[in-house]
């Protein structure tokens, strides 16, 4: 189902807002069923919701193959990652109900392909390393071992984790609509926001109608802030120190792969179906350890043409508070070189570093 979208936002990504949801059909109890994973599952939910457009179901080897090599769709369209369904073999059917983890069904898939696929390949490519220590390789080594592609029908969306954020992109389109906006940019997080975060945050949002904090809630490392943690962070800061007729809050329910660059442009992508013109790139985009070189997350978007995404980044350098310029600044405006804090356990960290209210959350939580 295409959703018709405001004329002043963006396009969404291939043209038209697609969403994946429909009745629960006849004859359900007769499929097979294919039980997926979390990273699934959130997959499936924001084919649902549209979020994924022009993407209408898992996808299938040609589009695979030229994404895992070129960053593009069979069609040439910009994508930067997989969305797949690994299965163990091909199913008997023309048909597979989808299911939870605890094999509730919640979608019907229709059967186009079953293909294998090289893991090694795909780390490589996608990962940009091999190493099984990588958690986005690890997970992809678990997999099993053929992808089953086709469009999904979603008849029941899982409960969300935050009911009261849980804004699909028709959703957030209207929100931004209702306000006026037409230039919104949207910040990508996993962490909770700091004082870094918020100086660019405010930076960016100096130059559009709105912003749209946009943190991600699907599955993460098990030694990331938990969601809730980091959603409670974002409410306190919101309340006390952002305009409230400037920003939107809405959860963003991908599972984290931690794909460096090409998470970026995905990232990218999935924003502008949400509605947003502009995307703040930071330090470190999506990545984890030392896999990824400090700014390739801003750099990979030089691998395509000017304007193709549409959606515009906003590279940002790292921001730290600088005690002699007595401000919020970057290398790019401070000689210095900074002074970074540490949050100490069980202390309140400097003023500077983390809003009061936030370290309390923080405090609070680990304790």
């Amino acid at each position: 189902m295409s959703t018709t979208v405001g004329t002043d936002l963006i396009k969404p990504h291939g043209g038209q807002l697609l969403e994946r949801s429909g009745p629960r059909p006849e004859g359900l109890d007769d499929l097979e069923t294919v039980v997926l994973t979390a990273r699934e599952l959130s997959d499936l939910d924001m084919l649902a919701s549209g979020a994924l457009s022009p993407l209408q179901g898992f996808m299938g080897s040609e589009d695979y193959e030229r994404v895992v090599e070129e960053m593009r769709l069979a069609n040439g369209l910009a994508w930067a990652l997989p969305v797949c369904l690994a299965v163990d073999e091909a199913p008997g059917g023309d048909e597979v109900a989808l299911a939870d983890e605890s094999s509730r069904p919640l979608a019907v898939l229709e059967v186009e392909e079953v293909y294998s696929y090289d893991k090694e390949r795909e780390a490589e490519r996608c990962f940009r390393t091999t190493d099984e220590n990588h958690p986005g390789v690890a997970r992809l080594y678990r997999q099993k071992p053929q992808y089953l592609a086709g469009r999904v029908t979603v008849f029941e969306r899982r409960e969300p984790d935050f009911p009261e954020l849980a804004l699909d992109p028709a959703e957030t389109r209207g929100a931004f609509a209702e306000r006026g906006w037409k230039r919104v940019v949207g910040f990508q997080t996993r962490n909770p926001i700091h004082r870094a975060h918020e100086y660019l945050t405010k930076g960016a949002l100096e130059t559009v109608d709105g912003l749209l904090i946009h943190p991600l809630v699907g599955e993460t490392k098990s030694d990331d802030v938990p969601a809730e943690t980091r959603v409670e962070c974002y409410r306190v800061l919101l309340e006390r120190y952002y305009p409230a007729d400037r920003v939107v809050i809405a959860s963003f329910p991908a599972a984290m792969r931690y794909a460096g660059p090409r998470e970026a442009i995905w990232h990218a992508i999935c924003r502008k179906n949400y509605g947003c013109s502009h995307f703040i790139v930071g330090r470190d985009h999506a990545g984890v350890g030392d896999y990824y070189g400090t700014y390739d997350a801003q750099l990979v978007f030089d691998e395509f043409e000017p304007h193709e995404l549409d959606i515009e980044p906003m590279f940002f350098e790292h921001a730290f508070y600088c005690r002699v310029c007595g401000q919020m600044a970057t290398p790019k405006t401070c000689p210095h070189g900074g002074d970074d804090q540490l949050l100490a356990a069980g202390e309140l960290p400097p003023v500077e570093f983390s809003r009061p209210e936030v370290a309390e959350v923080l405090i609070a939580a680990y304790q």
